[in-house]
């Protein structure tokens, strides 16, 4: 049954912090996400290499080497526990049982690492959503669907902790709309497609969780609002507008707790802290540590009120001091021990604040992740009626924050980006409040040989 949230978790943005949340989870090992320590989650890749039946057996002897030389490191550097993801390439869920076979090294490395040392370790499996290469997609059945569920089930049955997707519902018609800057359809892919998706996907995804073991864990709306981001960086679309998608993504990602998962949500998932104060369910999030997958201007706001920090994902390669993996670890590690040495010492609401403040006024993509300025936003995001609404309204409210922000000298942005503003706004003036109004509205509008209505249940 699904789950309506209709307050914040939260009485208080001084609540609102890092590494403690309202509903934390406990770990196989008996890690405790959100109980007060802020935990390193470490991803990681393979190098670039062909992967076929004459090379997977090499694939798994370097899934190997990552996960001994990562724990190895942590062990070293006194970690109180470490998380390990392993986001699937196509290929390991495309065949499904390669994936399978990385999930138990990756369990077995972990349980050794226990056995002999101490370390508590726990681990996210993240098979890769294939659906997007059929084209138009095919959302709900079929041989790439199949695969997702064989692989989130097999991950599970492995000894995940965790299972997560990066879902792409909705990208088929949101890639374009985010290259030409219209929030129209971006509203439309996010709070109409996306949304549709994720109640669909999520149901599935927590009934296998439920069936072996696993905890639904959550989504990321990285292929919309981190694309949004990474087109803005290259100059390429206006800030205020990758911003303003930023949070028009938290209903989308909200449908996966609303269909039972508990998090933490997934580290590429700024929408995160949205998501923590609507649910008060602990989250992953990425910043400067992550840089060795992709550049951002929120480095050190995203920690704000993490409870997990992640370096996103690194190859294995060798660097001067060691391979990538093994120093993207110590690297979050340091970060880890300062944040909860900050809390030991009486002082995790100012480090808090601190993080956000160092970022907030140099970018609106920033702007919008502050604690107080996502308690403000996400308190009016709880009384919409729906996911679509809510998704409308997302929009709408990051747009009159930045506006006010902008007005009073809070955020910088630039000359050029300003009129934009106006610009945003009158799109979503356009869109109508009734979701199959919206729809019925938008059909001239649509490539209708990218998508398939039916697929989202339109």
């Amino acid at each position: 049954m699904s789950i309506k949230f209709n307050k914040l978790a939260y009485n208080s943005v001084d609540d609102f912090v890092y590494g403690s949340c309202k509903k934390p989870v406990t770990t196989k090992s008996g890690l405790v996400i959100g109980g007060g320590d802020v935990y390193p989650e470490l991803n990681f890749t393979l190098p670039s290499m062909i992967v076929n039946e004459d090379s997977i057996k090499d694939a798994y002897q370097i899934y190997k080497d990552m996960t001994n030389g990562i724990l190895n490191r942590a062990r070293e550097l006194y970690a109180p526990g470490v998380v390990i993801e392993y986001e699937t390439l196509p290929e390991f869920t495309e065949n499904p049982k390669w994936g399978i076979e990385v999930s138990k090294i990756i369990v077995d490395t972990m349980k050794e690492y226990e056995a002999k040392y101490g370390l508590k370790s726990a681990y996210r499996a993240t098979p890769n959503d294939l659906r997007e290469m059929n084209r138009p997609p095919i959302m709900r059945s079929g041989k790439y669907w199949e695969a997702m569920i064989e692989s989130f089930a097999g991950c599970s049955q492995a000894g995940a902790d965790f299972i997560s997707v990066e879902s792409t519902g909705g990208k088929e018609l949101n890639d374009e709309a985010l290259v030409n800057a219209d929030i129209k359809q971006v509203i439309f892919a996010l709070g109409v497609c996306g949304c549709r998706d994720m109640k669909f996907l999520w149901k599935n995804i927590s009934d296998i969780c439920k069936a072996n073991g696993s905890l639904p864990a959550g989504d990321s709306a990285c292929g919309f609002g981190n694309t949004a981001m990474v087109l803005a960086e290259r100059g390429m679309i206006p800030k205020v507008f990758a911003a303003v998608v930023r949070v028009a993504t938290v209903a989308r990602a909200l449908a996966a707790f609303e269909e039972g998962a508990v998090g933490p949500s997934k580290d590429c998932a700024y929408e995160g802290v949205y998501l923590k104060a609507i649910t008060g369910s602990p989250i992953s999030c990425e910043g400067k540590s992550a840089a060795c997958a992709h550049l951002s201007p929120i480095g050190n706001i995203a920690a704000a009120v993490t409870d997990l920090w992640s370096n996103e994902s690194v190859q294995q390669v060798k660097l001067l001091a060691e391979m990538a993996p093994v120093v993207s670890i110590e690297q979050l590690v340091y970060d880890t021990r300062l944040m909860n040495t900050a809390t030991k010492k009486g002082f995790r609401k100012e480090f808090r604040d601190l993080l956000a403040e160092s970022d907030a006024p140099l970018d609106p993509q920033a702007y919008v992740l502050k604690p107080q300025v996502v308690y403000d936003i996400a308190s009016e995001l709880v009384k919409a009626e729906n996911s679509f609404q809510m998704t409308k309204m997302g929009a709408q409210l990051a747009l009159d924050k930045i506006t006010e922000a902008v007005n009073s000298g809070e955020v910088y942005v630039e000359e050029r980006e300003k009129k934009w503003l106006d610009i945003i706004g009158n799109q979503i003036d356009d869109i109508a409040d009734d979701e199959l109004e919206f729809y019925d509205d938008m059909q001239d509008e649509l490539d209708m040989d990218k998508f398939i209505p039916s697929e989202y249940g339109l």
